[in-house]
């Protein structure tokens, strides 16, 4: 297996989870500030995700200082679903239910210890096969392909879905 890592800053638990995974023998291909570059949270979120739906790496994992910043960019990317995961039942859940294939840890609020709880959980969860489940993901993966630019021009978007919003004020 090969997961993409990154971050914005190097930290003791971004430095101690990949050692750990490194150890399972999963490779990792490290991106932003672990691999040595000047990074925000952006653009390492970008690079992971990237690799991510390019098929270069099957997986993806961020660290950031909640874990917020790197889920919002991540998921914009299409075919990527980042799920910030902060105990070992999430992490099971967003690979079952979620199929989601971009690991986010917090490390303002994630320990070594519930770190690798987490990351052993996400690694031991495959998406199901469940045919309900199966059928959300790809109800999923429809909308994500509605929304890609390749298929859709983003500026003919003139909201008002099912929020009910009104067109944007034009400029």
């Amino acid at each position: 297996m090969r997961i993409a890592a990154g971050s914005d800053s190097v930290s003791h638990l971004s430095q101690e989870i990949l050692r750990y995974l490194e150890e399972k023998g999963i490779e990792t291909v490290r991106c932003g500030a672990l691999a040595g570059k000047t990074s925000d949270y952006v653009d390492a979120a970008q690079e992971v995700a990237d690799l991510v739906a390019s098929g270069a790496c099957e997986q993806g994992l961020l660290f950031c200082n909640t874990g917020t910043g790197v889920s919002i960019v991540a998921n914009k990317v299409p075919g990527v679903r980042a799920a910030l995961c902060q105990d070992a039942y999430a992490a099971r859940i967003a690979r079952l239910a979620n199929n989601a294939n971009v690991l986010v840890l917090s490390i303002r609020l994630t320990g070594e210890p519930l770190a690798k709880e987490i990351v052993d959980a996400w690694l031991e969860t495959s998406p199901s096969s469940e045919p309900r489940r199966v059928h959300f993901h790809r109800k999923t993966e429809q909308i994500d392909q509605q929304y890609r630019r390749s298929e859709r021009d983003p500026a003919a978007f003139k909201g008002g879905g099912a929020c009910g919003q009104a067109d944007a004020p034009k400029e």
